[in-house]
């Protein structure tokens, strides 16, 4: 073949791979490149918005009991775990050298009433001094008092449970030597138990005392308490941007265990026939919330006012007369379709 024939010829044959190239992007990127969309329209549905917090189980008020007195643990009658009632004796310490004080006190008290009324009667008939008289009348009230204080160290070598509840920590054991003010016991009210929740700030719109709440435990994962929300915390962490919302159980638990793990769900809002749309075709610009709506199988995004959420619908307030045809992706897809865009809709 003559030079100018093989140059003829590979010029065409480059001219025809080229366009053989173009028509592979055209068909790649015009045909099978558009993005597939579902279209879906505003349907009314009963939505109930929750509301999602994490956090420990805990008391409103725990109890420190202690001895008023030093003394060595003879008996304990309560461990961790038992309820217990207002009264009920929980442990003692030993009587031995506290019942030796009271019956000396008992003894100088005996006495000194003894000598005190003999003085009052010799004063009567001025045989002895006013101020001797007074001196015994002092040591008798002395006395009396010491007799006082004495049965009350025997009475606080019981320790009793200062209210209902249940013990949530024992702290000292049988034989032990305790010194006053140091904790023996530990003791929750169960009507006080709660979960402090953590509540992101963005979804305490609709939150208030009084709302229902669903009570997750870790212990206990496919059971769910019903709760109710107790109150409010008025600042917010300022790292987190979380809010503690205090859940009560409702009816309280006869078991729990203090710094558990759990979730709440709180029921912050209802609406029946709310116009509505999958949130996962809502999409964000900024400020602004929106649907990607489709025209001549092209997008624009249209901006919608957001009412009541749930777990997986929002309600549409404005931006939408009823009858649009909204495109709905994997949430992959729709973070990369624009405006303008051609789409093909999938039947």
């Amino acid at each position: 073949m003559q030079p100018l024939a093989m140059l003829k010829h590979k010029k065409t044959r480059f001219i025809l791979l080229s366009v053989v190239i173009a028509a592979a992007i055209f068909l790649r990127l015009v045909v099978f490149g558009q993005s597939k969309v579902e279209i879906i329209h505003v349907e009314k549905r009963d939505l109930v918005a929750q509301v999602y917090g994490n956090g420990t189980v805990e008391a409103k008020m725990v109890v420190n009991i202690a001895s008023k007195i030093t003394g060595r643990i003879v008996e304990v009658n309560a461990d961790q775990g038992d309820a217990v009632k207002q009264g009920q004796v929980l442990a003692k310490l030993d009587l031995s050298e506290l019942q030796a004080q009271n019956r000396q006190a008992e003894a100088s008290l005996a006495l000194a009433t003894k000598n005190a009324t003999r003085f009052k009667a010799l004063a009567a008939k001025e045989l002895v001094s006013r101020q001797e008289t007074e001196q015994y009348e002092t040591a008798y009230l002395l006395a009396k008092e010491a007799v006082v204080a004495s049965r009350s160290r025997l009475a606080d070598a019981t320790i009793v449970a200062p209210e209902d509840g249940v013990i949530i920590r024992r702290d000292l054991e049988l034989g032990a030597t305790v010194t006053a003010g140091v904790p023996i016991f530990l003791m929750a009210n169960p009507e006080t138990v709660w979960v402090k929740a953590n509540v992101d700030e963005s979804q305490l719109k609709g939150v208030s005392p009084g709302q229902a709440a669903t009570i997750t435990l870790r212990s206990a994962p496919g059971e769910k308490f019903p709760g109710q929300v107790a109150r409010l915390a008025w600042e917010s962490d300022r790292i987190t941007e979380e809010l503690e919302v205090d859940v009560a159980f409702t009816p309280a638990l006869s078991h729990f265990r203090l710094g558990e793990q759990a979730e709440v769900l709180i029921a912050a809002g209802a609406r029946q026939g709310a116009p509505s749309i999958p949130k996962s075709a809502l999409i964000a610009k900024g400020k602004q919330r929106g649907v990607w709506v489709v025209e001549d199988n092209r997008l624009r995004f249209q901006e919608v006012g957001v009412g009541l959420e749930d777990s997986k619908f929002s309600e549409i307030t404005s931006g939408l007369a009823g009858n649009e045809s909204i495109a709905l992706a994997a949430p992959e897809k729709m973070s990369q379709l624009a405006e303008g865009q051609k789409v093909r809709v999938q039947k």
